[in-house]
């Protein structure tokens, strides 16, 4: 890990709002890259973006756009992003985003539900924007970033072309706005119903981005990749409000199946990604020494016991002893330093995990690497913050103690209750929901069951209404079960585990559909798509080595006695899972009904 300047209290986070601390890092780093694209084919400076917000924002005050107002973002992650999202905010509006995988009648739901009278888009998601309009009578605005506008739509250059006739002053509006103003939604992503409307102030926003400050010493020339769903509040704090404070270079991808290829011209300072990358990533570079000439396969491989039976000491708190410390070193020099450098990832300060639970063995295999990947916890409801494992005081298996000025602690059913600035005041429209959400005392009921410890690090059990009690009322956490089920094979690309009430546990298994072909043609199988695939016995005869290998590592009562191999793909956003890849666990069971059964069925 290297830095490549000393780390510094950016003054922007004495701001009280978002636009207060743009304006402050935009005067401090004015010349200094803000937002750019791979290979640096559009890049704007800090003070070009402000002066761009600025325009946009008289343009969006033109149309009408006050303080208080909804402005709704269907955008991938491009630079447009980082500048509508400012502009509207400058105003004192409300911007959120909407995911990019959502239909029509989703974009039509949100956009009512937020009271949005302008959205933004661009081309290539415009179809689903224009249909969705036809139902909302309100939108009074649809704004296109790139290319021409369709009749009935205005391009981006129009609007901020009739901004400069206007007489606004963006420094004022944005004096006008206060902390506990709401800057932005997130919309939850809909496991078990219509989306919920998470509201966040810029005090919620400001005291997340705070709390990296007493954790990591993010350098000044510090860079992050902006690659999740901006309508997620992972990728809308870590990478568009922390950027804003701190002054980091953030670079677009604009797919995120591209993100391994972007890390090793960013060498990001920071990097979160949900467990299923750092899966791949696992089986990916194991893969690679598989692959190795003889002699250097036998040293890295090695190298790699060395640096687990080292990780496992630490982890246990127990001495290492010299020799092996003295081998782990030699084979970080000869082969885990260039790996580092080759992935990207030589520049860091923080690597991060969360979202869903991630398994032991692939947290050990990045810490022996040098990637100490850590896990993290947080939700909408906190601003994407809640608990962390500082860089330097790691513990596999936990999501750390409760971040600086986050309270928590456990109901008498094992809940974890958090409280702190970070808490959203409510969800939009939503008061009955809020008051079951937070109670009278400020506590958020998060829904997580969990454990703490005697140093106050907190272990994530599973979600509340989640939890399996099997019919001898044995309670199990199936997001466990899937995480080491997908952990024991490769091919193993989603899993959902059934259980609840029932004698025993199975699991729908999906095929991965990076390795599923690449194992089919290594065995002979050509041209066979993951339908396909599904069906063949020698793929089950695999899948079956690995739900095997799996229940050696599980409980006798978690185990899986029968699997169904899924034909096809579940895809963000689709039937099985939300756009954060969260399973949808009704519309599963429901979907899969009749094969659910036929696990059942007689023996």
């Amino acid at each position: 890990m290297e830095t490549t300047s000393a780390a510094r209290r950016p003054r922007a986070l004495d701001a009280a709002t978002i636009p207060e601390a743009l304006r402050i890092t935009a005067a401090e780093r004015a010349d200094h890259v803000a937002v750019r694209t791979q290979g640096g084919a559009q890049a704007w400076t800090w003070a070009q973006l402000l002066e761009r917000v600025d325009a946009l924002a008289a343009g969006l005050h033109r149309l009408g756009v006050r303080r208080g107002d909804s402005v709704a973002l269907l955008l991938t992650n491009r630079p447009e992003f980082h500048l509508a999202d400012m502009a509207a905010a400058t105003l004192g509006a409300t911007p959120f985003s909407i995911y990019n995988t959502y239909s029509p009648e989703q974009i039509e739901f949100v956009v009512t539900d937020a009271g949005a009278r302008v959205l933004i888009v661009e081309q290539a998601l415009l179809a689903g924007a224009l249909e969705a309009r036809q139902a909302l009578p309100g939108l009074e605005h649809v704004i296109v970033v790139d290319g021409q506008a369709p009749e009935g739509a205005l391009s981006l250059e129009d609007v901020v072309a009739a901004g400069a006739q206007d007489d606004f002053d963006p420094r004022a509006a944005s004096a006008a706005i206060e902390p506990d103003d709401v800057v932005t939604l997130i919309y939850t992503s809909g496991t078990t119903g219509p989306p919920k409307g998470v509201q966040l102030t810029h005090r919620n926003v400001m005291s997340a981005v705070a709390i990296v400050n007493d954790l990591i010493r993010l350098p000044e020339d510090g860079r992050v990749i902006s690659w999740l769903p901006a309508a997620h509040v992972a990728e809308r704090v870590a990478h568009h409000y922390l950027p804003i404070a701190y002054g980091l270079q953030v670079t677009c991808c604009h797919d995120p199946r591209q993100i391994l290829a972007y890390l090793p011209e960013v060498r990001p300072s920071w990097f979160f990604a949900v467990p299923r990358i750092w899966e791949k990533l696992k089986a990916g570079l194991e893969a690679m020494f598989a692959g190795l000439p003889d002699e250097q396969r036998e040293g890295a491989q090695a190298g790699l016991r060395a640096a687990l039976e080292k990780v496992r000491l630490e982890q246990r708190g127990e001495p290492v002893p010299g020799e092996l410390a003295a081998r782990v070193a030699a084979a970080d020099e000869a082969v885990f330093a260039p790996l580092r450098a080759q992935l990207g990832f030589d520049a860091f300060e923080s690597v991060n995990v969360g979202a869903a639970p991630t398994p032991v063995e692939v947290l050990e295999f990045f810490h022996a690497i040098g990637i100490p990947v850590a896990e993290l916890w947080g939700m909408s409801e906190t601003t994407g913050a809640g608990c962390v494992n500082p860089p330097e005081r790691i513990r596999i298996g936990s999501v750390g103690p409760p971040s600086p000025g986050v309270e928590a602690k456990l109901a008498e059913d094992g809940e974890l209750l958090v409280r702190g600035d970070v808490v959203m005041p409510g969800y939009r429209n939503q008061p009955d929901r809020t008051a079951e959400a937070i109670d009278a005392e400020g506590w958020l009921h998060t829904g997580d069951i969990a454990e703490i410890d005697e140093d106050g690090y907190v272990r994530i059990v599973d979600r509340k209404k989640e939890l399996i009690i099997n019919a001898a009322g044995k309670n199990m956490s199936p997001a466990n079960i899937e995480a080491t089920l997908k952990a024991a094979s490769p091919l193993i690309g989603q899993t959902a585990v059934i259980g609840d009430a029932r004698p025993y546990n199975t699991a729908l298994i999906v095929l991965d559909a990076d390795f599923g072909p690449a194992w089919a043609a290594q065995h002979g199988i050509q041209g066979a798509d993951l339908a396909a695939l599904a069906g063949d016995e020698r793929v089950r005869a695999a899948v079956q080595e690995g739900v095997d290998a799996a229940n050696a590592r599980l409980a006798r009562v978690e185990q899986i006695k029968r699997f169904h191999i899924v034909r096809g793909d579940w895809l963000p956003g689709g039937d099985e899972l939300t756009p954060t890849m969260k399973l949808k666990r009704k519309p599963i069971a429901a979907k899969y009904a009749a094969d659910i059964e036929r696990l059942y069925g007689a023996s």
